[in-house]
């Protein structure tokens, strides 16, 4: 190609630049693992030009350039990979008016109840340009939580944090204002804790008992990669006089996919039906 030619090839590749930014593809930036396996399910992976060290999933999200953690981003990495977009949690607030005074567009998405994860992904669908693939894949999720209702009825269930082999230590348990809250409700069932406080509340034994739960989820992801099984988190449970523990409706809920309120959340929905049938059996 003669230099006439090349100057030409430059010319057009640039003009493909510039208008498939105008046409809607970002180069864009997502700042927790949640966004990222949305923008991933909706078929926008290719616009993700980095994410954080906690974003594994698909695989190939790993080998994307990292920007920090969580809750420790990095400013001058974001920067650096000059994004047009970048798509964060509400957690994060203080650092996307950082990011917008640099002149960077920003969406700030709330994760935490089962409406607020449907709204979040209608959102990330409208900045990629993907809104039919959204409608699909959260219609899906309300499908598989139709599917809770009528299995088993009027129960107190328990969701549990983290991978406990000691019990005098600080439980963490699923409170009000979280997703986990919304699935038991639409079961047909109560949270255990029924309580003002939101989040994760902290509870002791003494607490356990006096909520006296029929059924026990513990939420223990990548239980295997820590060098613990399903029978060791269970064990310390068993002497407790309690309804989970006296009718065997204790349940370890050990996937990577079980706290992140992704597309993914479809699989625990899944995953607690079965728990669910089994339940009822019992």
């Amino acid at each position: 190609m003669d230099l006439q030619g090349r100057s030409m090839l430059l010319k057009v590749l640039a003009t493909v630049l510039v208008w498939g930014n105008l046409w809607g593809a970002e180069r864009i930036i997502a700042l927790s693992p949640a966004i990222n396996e949305t923008l991933y399910a909706l078929g926008a992976g290719d616009q993700i030009v980095a994410n954080t060290e906690y974003c594994n999933y698909p695989p190939e999200a790993k080998n994307k350039p990292k920007v920090g953690g969580y809750f420790s981003p990095s400013l001058e990495k974001i920067l650096s990979l000059s994004p047009t977009m970048v798509i964060l949690q509400e957690n994060n607030a203080p650092l996307a008016v950082k990011i917008q005074k640099m002149g960077i567009k920003t969406r700030t998405i709330k994760i935490d109840t089962y409406p607020s994860i449907r709204r979040s992904i209608f959102t990330i669908g409208a900045v990629v340009h993907k809104e039919k693939r959204a409608e699909a894949i959260v219609s899906e999720l309300d499908q598989k939580l139709r599917a809770l209702r009528g299995i088993i009825r009027n129960q107190k269930i328990l969701m549990v944090f983290g991978h406990n082999t000691d019990l005098s230590k600080s439980i963490y348990v699923s409170g009000q204002n979280l997703y986990f809250d919304d699935l038991i409700r639409e079961s047909g069932n109560t949270n255990a804790l029924q309580s003002r406080r939101k989040g994760q509340p902290v509870l002791n034994l003494e607490n356990i008992i006096a909520l006296n739960p029929d059924i026990i989820i513990l939420l223990a992801p990548n239980t295997k990669e820590r060098g613990l099984t399903k029978e060791a988190l269970i064990a310390p449970w068993r002497s407790l006089p309690i309804n989970a523990v006296r009718e065997g409706k204790m349940y370890v809920e050990d996937q990577p996919y079980s706290s992140n309120p992704s597309q993914r959340l479809g699989l625990f929905l899944d995953d607690m039906r079965g728990y669910l049938i089994d339940a009822a059996r019992r």
